[in-house]
């Protein structure tokens, strides 16, 4: 098979490869197509390192042609969505449900071969069904979506109630969305017009952007203060706009930190106590449950979250999609494989 492997800091090449045979429990699914993340946008450019080369990818969406020891034959031919973070199940944390934080976690395109090749092997319950009313965009769209859908219920803002999202990357248009959708007021902050623009198209409500950070604080707060914005969701994954949100936050509101920047932040822990603002973190989702209510919402037709492809690239052009998506000017790209 055709598998596409991050070899150096912004070279990524196609080599053939066996094709790998599901082991007990596990299914094989041939992909369709690809989402590609920001995490892999990352290993790509070399903020985060690998220590050997690694086919990464891991929104990935396709049919089952193959199954292990211990699984159903009449899954061969479903079509699936992959749900790539496999929590060990039996570690503290994985017993007391929060197997998102899991440390012996298996993650495919990290520790695991990812989906930036025709097959991908996963254990049968990570292989989620979709029905036939669920297109392939919207399916391979759908791990990112169960992301954003986590952070949206990590807060304690209910439909009706104001928020703001700050960085419109794929998990931030994913949850405005949604957000709008369910009835949530949206405010949202971008320096990329385009999004902005995407954004206020499906009813988000564009905040300025202003280059002096003294600027941007005042704004924000007068703008989320005045219309009662109870949580901010900081999707940028920068440090200077996670410091951005705890200086901006209104009093009593929670901040949300779904960005995963990896530099320091800064917030006066003066203003945080004294206004009652909490700080949550969320990272991925729950399994099995955010990934079981993502899948719902889409074949309800309550988002299509395959709106937000904007970008096109055959497995073959592994190298320019990367180098595309690289540049943050995309909502979303799209990698087709090869049958």
């Amino acid at each position: 098979m055709l598998s596409a492997e991050l070899i150096k800091s912004q070279k990524i090449v196609l080599i053939e490869k066996p094709v790998p045979e599901p082991g007990f429990g596990e299914v094989r699914v041939k992909l369709i197509q690809v989402g590609v993340c920001g995490s892999d946008v990352h290993f790509f450019m070399g903020h985060r390192l690998l220590d050997k080369p690694t086919t990464i990818g891991h929104e990935g969406v396709g049919i089952i042609n193959k199954v292990g020891r211990g699984v159903d034959a009449s899954r061969i031919g479903q079509r699936v969505v992959i749900e790539p973070n496999i929590p060990c199940g039996k570690c503290l944390q994985c017993q007391q449900g929060k197997g998102y934080i899991c440390t012996n976690k298996r993650i495919l395109g990290l520790s695991e071969p990812g989906c930036f090749a025709q097959f991908v092997i996963v254990p049968e319950s990570f292989a989620w069904s979709v029905s036939e009313a669920v297109s392939n965009d919207d399916a391979s769209a759908i791990e990112p979506l169960a992301v954003a859908y986590h952070a949206l219920f990590t807060s304690g803002a209910k439909p009706g109630d104001c928020i703001a999202v700050i960085g419109l990357g794929a998990i931030g248009l994913l949850l405005a969305r949604l957000a709008v959708r369910l009835g949530y007021g949206v405010f949202v902050t971008e320096m990329n017009p385009e999004k902005i623009e995407f954004a206020a198209s499906f009813g988000a409500l564009p905040t300025g952007f202003s280059s002096d950070y003294e600027t941007q604080v005042k704004e924000l707060s007068d703008v989320w203060t005045a219309n009662e914005v109870c949580a901010v969701f900081e999707c940028a994954g920068s440090a200077v706009t996670a410091s951005l949100v705890a200086a901006s936050a209104p009093r009593g509101s929670e901040i949300v930190l779904v960005g995963l920047s990896e530099k320091q932040a800064n917030f006066q822990p003066l203003k945080i106590a004294r206004e009652g603002i909490s700080i949550l973190p969320s990272i991925i989702y729950h399994h099995p449950f955010d990934f079981k209510r993502a899948i719902r919402l889409v074949e309800q037709g309550v988002i299509h979250p395959g709106e937000i492809i904007s970008k096109r690239f055959s497995l073959h052009k592994i190298q320019q999609a990367m180098e595309v998506a690289s540049t943050g000017v995309e909502t979303k790209v799209l990698i087709e494989i090869p049958d």
